[in-house]
């Protein structure tokens, strides 16, 4: 048995999958060109890679290849989608919509909006993470111009019902993006279906490499436009320039690929572990479930818990296990999670909570071995009265 603690912080990041690694080390040494460089065989070898990864990439969402730009990260397709679709349509109006739950990487470019002069709404949440149709009906207006709700939430799992949210949308005119980095690959995605005109991807929570994302940009039934965040080249239609960075395409696309192939199967394994660690905690009083019983990510369970510290918390599961309080993009923050209390959590049941991301290669005796520790180290500081 390894001394190292059992990885459960499957939505901070995924170790890179062997089938993915094994895709990617050509691309380092033996196939090392530019794609852009079109004169000679080294940049067609690298060319057609990418064009394959923009393939697959494309085909798992219902997109065509051309609609795919590849990013360094969901957090740049975020800030290119916002920004972009703020600059492009700023005469047609100036208002967007979100969601008290969104990425910091979504709230933050809002935000950043504002101080140009952008109206932003941003939804409350019901109790269970989902956001009140009614509500988002409601806040459109004739100067909307776009609205941006995650697929899945990093915190709490919940999936939002994006294809009501497109619909919509399209009724109105208005573009509809979609942060998409927790849901590729690990539930069904369908721009045509659901009516995304914007979808921000990346690699490294589906078991593929940090550091490459894309964005989905809908060409046609609209057409949307954007405006340019980085220039210089005029690679990916002239919407992200620069040097495109093969391996971790390649990567991205192969971890894609495996993701797509074994999606029903491995999500059926992730829901066993999940009901069963959440078997074992519900047990415990004053157990809170945090996010839709169902309508979340196979793999996440995120608990509050009542009368306890939650610094005291997590510093007792460290030795056992690889967890996370909140959202890793904000973990240098001591403020309480903003998901949490947008569900109407107090501070302390906020500080006091645990996120779970069970993963592909977590075990059903892993698993068995955490909610005996959980459940052992709430009842070790209870007794000890360690409370906010």
């Amino acid at each position: 048995m390894s001394n190292r603690p059992i990885y459960l912080d499957n939505h901070a990041t995924t170790p890179v999958d062997e089938r993915v690694l094994t895709a990617m080390l050509p691309y380092f040494t033996e196939h090392f060109g530019n794609p852009s460089s079109i004169n000679h065989v080294y940049g067609w070898e690298t060319e057609a890679a990418v064009k394959k990864s923009r393939e697959i990439l494309a085909t798992a969402i219902n997109a065509t290849p051309e609609e795919i730009i590849f990013t360094s990260g969901a957090t740049e397709a975020n800030n290119l989608a916002i920004k972009g679709v703020a600059e492009a349509y700023f005469q047609k109006g100036q208002h967007i919509i979100t969601v008290a739950t969104e990425h910091s990487a979504v709230l933050d470019p809002c935000k950043y909006l504002q101080t140009l002069g952008f109206e932003i709404t941003i939804l409350p949440v019901q109790k269970d993470g989902l956001i009140d149709l009614n509500q988002l009906e409601k806040a459109f207006r004739s100067d909307t111009i776009l609205v941006s709700v995650m697929a899945a939430n990093n915190e709490i799992g919940v999936l939002q019902p994006l294809a009501e949210i497109g619909e919509m949308c399209r009724g109105r005119g208005v573009i509809f993006h979609s942060d998409a980095a927790q849901a590729i690959g690990k539930i069904p995605l369908d721009v045509q279906a659901m009516q995304i005109d914007l979808m921000s991807l990346t690699a490294h929570k589906v078991y593929g490499p940090k550091g490459i994302g894309a964005l989905y940009v809908r060409r046609r039934n609209p057409r949307v436009q954007l405006a340019p965040q980085q220039h210089g080249g005029g690679h990916e239609r002239g919407m992200r320039s620069g040097t495109l960075y093969t391996p971790q395409i390649v990567g991205f696309g192969k971890a894609v690929e495996v993701a797509v192939q074994v999606q029903a199967t491995e999500n059926q394994h992730l829901t066993q572990l999940r009901q069963r660690l959440w078997e074992q905690l519900s047990v415990l009083e004053g157990i809170y479930l945090n996010g839709h019983p169902t309508q979340r990510l196979a793999g996440n369970l995120n608990i509050s818990v009542e009368g306890v510290d939650g610094a005291a918390l997590m510093l007792g599961l460290q030795p056992i296990m690889a967890v996370s309080s909140g959202s890793a993009c904000s973990s240098t923050t001591t403020a309480p999670s903003h998901v949490l209390t947008a569900l109407g959590h107090s501070e302390q049941l906020a500080y006091a909570s645990v996120r779970f991301g069970i993963g592909r290669f977590n075990t059903a005796e892993e698993i068995e071995r955490v909610g005996q520790h959980v459940i052992s180290t709430i009842q070790s500081l209870r007794k000890q009265k360690l409370i906010v």
